[in-house]
């Protein structure tokens, strides 16, 4: 496998096996909850390190597509009745064609161009969350969303250890696959494009095409992500649209290391933990400056993340 070519195989199973034990050794709920989200928000990290960290893309419409995910597997689950497995997967389609419509202007565009399409694509989705109420259930949310099942098996009794699977099944599919996407020819050729554009076009490099590619694969598991967050919460906000929400996440992008895959992971697991933690302690606003000083911090001390204090053949960090 790509992902162990140049790793430390027995750090890996390490780090496998652990996720596979924690759900069963935590009995409190409350820290299964945790876990689970930590999942959510490392799909939604490592997916943008694809586009922020290897494309050079400064795209800022990451968590419209996570958004966008909720949302259409909420609304194809409750008002349908497809299946919330199917939806799931239909959330990360939907998340996939919106970054391929945000493509368009995106990939012909370089610096605070792409900030600016891509923030305001992010405002005009959550305009239109708000604007359908009808539907999407506006400022009050999508409430009863549809949970997934399995055959004499049921999510809702089992303190949560079900979805702590699932998650974390997701979130090991997720990375592998990214793996794979970095230590491609495509991986070379978008990272070719980010060091020297010019470089690119002269060997033959489709920059446009290739960084569209790389925007509806990161939109893709974002989607997928924001498909399990609704199902497990059974409820849709448009919160989730918040700036707070786009700044845990880039933290988490930061404080890792970019162009990683694994740091933003480490990060997203470091983070929320240390954030619910604070929240549980009726902390709620300070966790919002502990991660901002985490992110100065990391960035002054650690400017390559968090990956750099591991091996990077274990961590794959930039090169």
């Amino acid at each position: 496998m790509n992902v162990l070519r140049n790793g430390k195989p027995w750090l890996i199973g390490v780090l496998f096996i652990a996720g596979l034990l924690a759900p069963m050794l935590i009995h409190d709920t409350h820290l299964r909850h945790i876990f689970i989200i930590s999942c959510v928000y490392a799909i939604v990290a490592a997916s943008w390190d694809l586009t922020l960290g290897f494309a050079g893309i400064f795209n800022f419409a990451q968590i419209a597509f996570f958004g966008i995910g909720i949302y259409s597997t909420g609304l194809i689950a409750k008002l349908f009745g497809v299946d919330p497995w199917i939806a799931i997967f239909i959330g990360g389609f939907a998340a996939s064609a919106a970054a391929a419509i945000v493509a368009v202007p995106v990939v012909r565009l370089q610096g605070v161009y792409v900030v600016l399409v891509t923030l305001a694509f992010s405002q005009l989705v959550l305009q239109l969350v708000i604007s359908q109420s009808q539907i999407t259930g506006g400022t009050d949310g999508l409430v009863g969303v549809p949970t997934i099942s399995l055959p004499g098996y049921n999510f809702l009794r089992d303190h949560k250890l079900g979805y702590c699977y699932v998650a974390f099944g997701l979130l090991v599919v997720t990375t592998i696959c990214l793996d794979w996407l970095v230590r491609s020819n495509f991986g070379l050729s978008i990272k070719a494009a980010r060091d020297s554009e010019d470089y690119g076009v002269s060997r033959g490099i489709p920059i446009a095409r290739q960084r569209l590619k790389a925007l509806i694969a990161s939109a893709f598991f974002t989607g997928l992500a924001g498909g399990l967050f609704v199902v497990y919460l059974r409820v849709a906000s448009p919160e989730v649209f918040d700036f707070s929400t786009s700044s845990l996440v880039l933290s988490m992008v930061l404080v890792g290391g970019t162009a990683t895959i694994h740091g933003p992971i480490i990060a997203a697991f470091l983070l929320v933990f240390v954030s619910e933690s604070l929240a549980g302690i009726n902390l709620a606003e300070g966790r919002f400056m502990l991660i901002a000083v985490a992110m100065v911090v990391a960035l002054v001390f650690f400017p390559r993340g968090l990956a750099s204090v591991f091996s990077s053949s274990v961590l794959g960090t930039r090169k």
